[in-house]
């Protein structure tokens, strides 16, 4: 990927692509000179140097400076504050749709997938820049049947480096999953050879703040023999980290994985303010897909009980069985899906249950 390099004394290199070099001249070196890459996030990540003098003298003690470290994990970085969790959106917000359209007909699927970076409400009266796929996150959702081809054109319409990668298809990552620079484009193409709940992602170093700011999204690839149902929805939970993306405070929190909250699509309690919706007796299927990068979920509807449970590629329990199940239990990158009959009219909230998360658990409403 492209990299510069900045000095504390003014100096500074142009943006420079894989292969090529630049040389700084610095007329006078006192006490120490810091050094580091502009490009957003890496300097938290470890892309620091020094220039130090040595003996009272102002030579130079080499230009290989430390080794890169990551920010201390020691104390927890001073954020923008608590979230209210129970306060309204914004005038002119509008949720995720989290309606999952039918797979497309045909079986081959064309999309052109936009990296940007967009200023977005995350919770309640929070906005903060994001990175994107598409301007939202997640990103668009695709959706096919087993041996379905889709072709991605990616264009970096950012202010940095970006790639993808689509855990739907089996392929060798060096080129499609190459990193582009601003303006570049990329074509992506992939057979789904089977079935489940996939994520795709940024594909570009520090990956974890790439996925973490918000560039994922979920692939849908139905099992053969699908069957119908009255409502269907998708939620992919990330986590949320407040902060200048790519600060040193921002990452500290990513590193040492403490968000400051949990989101399903994109905004911590946006499914509290806009439920989804159902008919009592309906059958609902909601797929879920945890993008993490750091937590897994324990996925529960308050008042209800699973009679299909489908996890990473297999049933773990099929209507007409017996039993019933209660939780979706993913760790960060799983996939799958529950179904459910809703009985009778009321607010069934859904949750994030892990007890790690306690009051900032992903949670929202399914209103019957």
């Amino acid at each position: 990927m492209r990299h510069d390099l900045r000095l504390a004394s003014g100096q500074a290199t142009s943006m420079l692509d894989p292969g090529e070099s630049a040389t700084l001249t610095v007329p006078s070196v006192r006490g120490t000179v810091e050094g580091w890459c502009t490009v957003p996030g890496h300097r938290a990540a470890g892309m620091t140097m020094q220039i130090k003098t040595v003996g009272g003298h102002t030579g130079h003690e080499g230009h290989a400076g430390r080794a890169p470290s990551m920010p201390s994990m020691g104390h927890r970085a001073v954020g923008p504050g608590p979230i209210d969790f129970m306060g309204s959106m914004s005038a002119g917000w509008r949720p995720y749709d989290a309606a999952l359209k039918p797979a497309p007909g045909g079986r081959v699927h064309r999309m052109e997938l936009r990296a940007s970076e967009r200023g977005l409400e995350v919770a309640p009266g929070v906005r903060q820049t994001m990175w994107t796929f598409g301007g939202t996150v997640p990103g668009p959702v695709l959706r096919g049947r087993v041996g379905d081809v889709f072709v991605i054109t990616l264009v970096n319409d950012g202010a940095m480096g970006h790639g993808i990668d689509f855990h739907a298809g089996t392929l060798a990552p060096d080129v499609p999953m190459r990193t582009i620079g601003p303006g570049e484009r990329l074509r992506y193409r992939f057979t789904a050879g089977r079935a489940g709940a996939w994520l795709y992602h940024c594909s570009t170093m520090p990956m974890l703040q790439h996925i973490a700011n918000g560039m994922y999204g979920a692939v849908i690839i139905d099992p053969p023999g699908l069957s119908r149902v009255d409502r269907e929805y998708v939620l992919v939970q990330g986590e949320l980290y407040l902060g200048v993306p790519g600060s040193a405070g921002q990452v500290a929190k990513m590193a040492g994985g403490r968000p400051d909250g949990w989101m399903f699509n994109g905004t911590a309690s946006g499914y509290d303010r806009a439920p989804l919706t159902a008919r009592a007796g309906d059958r609902v299927r909601v797929w879920v897909v945890d993008a993490g990068p750091s937590s897994g979920t324990a996925f529960h509807v308050v008042g209800a009980q699973f009679d299909t449970l489908y996890k990473e590629g297999a049933y773990l329990l099929r209507r007409g069985d017996p039993g019933g199940a209660q939780i979706l239990d993913l760790a960060p990158g799983q996939g799958g899906f529950v179904e459910t009959v809703v009985p009778e009219a009321g607010r069934y909230p859904f949750v994030d249950h892990d007890m790690r998360h306690g009051e900032a658990g992903a949670h929202g409403i399914l209103k019957v």
